[in-house]
């Protein structure tokens, strides 16, 4: 089955692809077909993943799905949240991994409390107007450094430490991250929904 990825970003595409691999599922990004970004206006993961997905799905007239993912500090009241991707651009600062990063810890300078999560939402539709799309949402805990750690993953990966591993998200490897992550535990939901509600996996499904 192939599903269109409503994003444009390779290092998501290659870990969604690791993760739905076992269903045979054949991801490609919308920009491989010529299909612009969708507006995300709201300020929920799960809605702005809804929007991207049936606009995929819209667009390219396949089954889509939507990765709605980013980084909540419980000090900073959840932010940077769904602003996640552009959090610097906020302050006058490019956008980049980088200024994101730096800005996070200018924010979190001198504050005690350093709990976050990574959070995904993945949302699958079979049809732009599919009236009842997949959502599946993942959280993974861990606490903001003073620092950057590790070399691997993108986004805030070098700057959420996992005390229970004993490293960043940066600094596993990508197999770790696969079985671990925020958007592993949102793909294992959303694979088990798409065997009972899609019956992929099973002789005769929609192809």
């Amino acid at each position: 089955m192939k599903l269109v990825l409503a994003s444009n970003n390779a290092k998501k595409l290659k870990e969604l692809q690791a993760l739905f691999e076992p269903l045979g599922v054949e991801l490609v990004t919308q920009g491989s077909l010529g299909i612009p970004e969708a507006e995300e206006p709201f300020h929920t993961f799960v809605e702005n993943g809804l929007t991207k997905a049936r606009h995929a799905a819209k667009a390219s007239g396949l089954p889509a799905l939507a990765d709605d993912s980013g980084l909540a500090v419980d000090a900073l009241g959840g932010m940077p949240g769904v602003l996640s991707a552009r959090y610097a651009t906020l302050f006058g600062r490019e956008k980049s991994d980088a200024e994101n990063n730096r800005v996070l810890l200018e924010k979190l300078d001198g504050i005690e409390d350093r709990r976050a999560r990574f959070v995904c939402a993945l949302v699958a539709v079979r049809s732009a107007d599919d009236p009842e799309p997949l959502i599946a949402m993942g959280r993974w805990h861990g606490e903001i450094l003073h620092a950057q750690e590790g070399e691997g993953g993108f986004g805030y990966d070098p700057l959420l430490f996992i005390p229970g591993l004993g490293k960043s998200v940066a600094a596993l490897g990508a197999e770790a991250k696969n079985r671990l992550s925020h958007r592993a535990l949102a793909s294992q939901d959303l694979l088990r929904q798409m065997r009972e509600s899609w019956h992929l996996g099973h002789p005769g499904h929609l192809d």
